[in-house]
């Protein structure tokens, strides 16, 4: 998992581990995206469809709502995040 220095902590607290793990038990552990192609994929990552910022780490609303949660396999994690070509410093700053 690919996370910047702001989220370290975050993916680290039990709230998160709580929660991710609640997540990929209510669906499965299963892709959510392969399963909606009828496929059946082990989940690898629980994403957030709101990336998290440092602005919004610290909002249960974003952070650990179900709403924002989606199981994805490791093919479909890196699909989501290959468009990404900048990476954030943990001010939420581009880096070049």
């Amino acid at each position: 998992m690919q996370q910047t220095r702001f989220a370290h902590d975050f993916y680290k607290s039990w709230a998160w581990i709580k929660c991710s793990r609640g997540y990929r038990k209510s669906r499965h552990g299963l892709c959510e995206r392969c399963l909606a192609r009828g496929l059946y994929v082990t989940g690898d990552e629980v994403h957030h469809k709101i990336r998290l910022t440092p602005e919004n780490i610290k909002d249960p609303d974003i952070a650990l709502n179900w709403n924002n949660l989606e199981l994805l396999c490791k093919d479909c994690h890196d699909d989501e995040h290959r468009g990404v070509r900048w990476r954030t410093d943990e001010y939420g700053h581009v880096i070049i």
